[in-house]
């Protein structure tokens, strides 16, 4: 997940955009202790390959203010 936060503010929308890749994460998780079957990739290669994308992501979209939404915040100031 990108944040790009509005105005600086990490609140606006990243903890919002979080608090519901978390949920989406508990809900997987359940799922995943309750499956019979063997996975097709490992864990290791999935965190291998998130790490990877993290790495390759644009600077400008890593919480830096420099990109996406942010850009914008001057048209619309946060209260």
């Amino acid at each position: 997940m990108t944040c790009d936060p509005i105005g600086g503010l990490v609140q606006v929308p990243c903890i919002e955009r979080n608090a519901m890749g978390a949920m989406k994460a508990i809900n997987a998780s359940r799922m995943a202790l309750k499956r019979n079957s063997k996975s097709l990739i490992s864990l290791d290669k999935v965190i291998a390959t998130m790490y990877q994308t993290g790495k390759d992501m644009n600077k400008k979209y890593r919480e830096t203010s420099l990109g996406g939404l942010a850009l914008i915040h001057l048209a619309h100031p946060c209260e």
